[in-house]
């Protein structure tokens, strides 16, 4: 969303900006929220079977850990449903000697 669409509708609204907005950056920002930011992102891959695959994985911003949700080879939206809504969103670190 453009900048000046949301000044549109903060206008319209009545709403005046925030004072401390102006101080806040962009990147300041993303890095105060960082904790609770997750981005997720489907990956091709080919195994040695030769079948095409489709990844979907997660990053967590703030650990920078990547979390697979699941893999498939033909990624529909009820598998994507699926596989999002099958997981755990509060994940544990795991347990020394013990792989992500």
């Amino acid at each position: 969303m453009a900048a000046s669409t949301v000044w549109e509708i903060l206008n319209e609204a009545s709403a005046d900006p925030a004072p401390e907005r102006s101080a806040t950056t962009w990147g300041g920002f993303l890095r105060s929220q960082a904790e609770a930011m997750l981005a997720c992102d489907f990956l091709e891959t080919v195994p040695l079977t030769g079948a095409r695959m489709y990844v979907l994985a997660v990053i967590e911003h703030h650990t920078r850990r990547i979390r697979v949700l699941g893999a498939t080879a033909h990624p529909t939206a009820s598998w994507v449903t699926q596989a999002c809504g099958t997981r755990s969103w509060t994940w544990r670190t795991p347990a020394a000697g013990h792989g992500s």
